[in-house]
């Protein structure tokens, strides 16, 4: 049996969760067990912590396992926030909101003291761009704005839930854009940001504090110079 090696990733990333702390908690796959493993320290070493999560899937899944949970609107800063990515390249840079939680994943990660991302060793990319960048987007007007990404050179398509777009948990939609390789994702972020229309984009540019990458062997963490 093969290992998980985002579990690997996840469970190397919680010990630096700390009595007294605020967490942040991430949205897909390898968030998942990081949430799974912040429960069992809660349970087993009796953590006085709590947590607010980046997505309405990871605030039932925290309360469903016992982590005392609190609103992101009652707090004012987070100690630390442990989330997956899509890609992240050399210089710690990521494309994220697969799950479809990039809005709300930002906002955690950018009011929090340390910012732990954990991957599987396949994340880990030279340049970011073969996987699509989602943007999150309003639905007034989505034709206009999809125009306006595609002038950008995103080749942009809603993302689909059967026969309808994907809703994300503010009520907006996820246009995929591919952009090709991105030797600028801070200018990218910037230039997408000012399209109206646009809320937010999965470029998370100079946020990780570290990122923990799971691999067969074991975890190792990669820290930002």
């Amino acid at each position: 049996m093969e290992p998980n090696l985002k579990k690997i990733a996840a469970e190397k990333a919680v010990e630096w969760v700390e009595d007294g702390m605020t967490i942040g908690l991430g949205t897909g796959s390898t968030a998942y067990w990081a949430i799974h493993r912040i429960a069992e320290r809660v349970r087993n070493e009796r953590l006085a912590i709590r947590a607010a999560a980046s997505s309405v899937r990871s605030e039932q899944l925290a309360k469903e396992l016992g982590i005392p949970y609190v609103s992101a609107d009652e707090i004012d800063r987070i100690d630390l926030t442990i989330d997956g990515a899509d890609e992240v390249d050399e210089r710690l840079n990521l494309i994220k909101g697969g799950g479809g939680a990039l809005l709300r994943e930002k906002v955690l990660a950018a009011a929090s003291d340390r910012f732990v991302v954990i991957v599987d060793e396949s994340k880990r990319v030279a340049t970011l761009g073969a996987f699509p960048l989602p943007v999150e987007i309003v639905p007034f007007g989505s034709r206009l704005t999809l125009g306006e990404l595609r002038e950008l050179g995103g080749n942009p398509a809603i993302r689909m839930d059967g026969d309808r777009p994907y809703v994300t948990d503010n009520g907006n939609w996820i246009a995929d854009c591919r952009f090709g390789s991105i030797s600028d994702p801070e200018s990218l972020a910037s230039r997408l940001n000012r399209i109206p229309g646009v809320v937010e984009n999965g470029l998370f540019v100079g946020m990780a504090s570290a990122v923990v990458v799971g691999t067969a062997g074991g975890a190792f963490v990669l820290n930002r110079s």
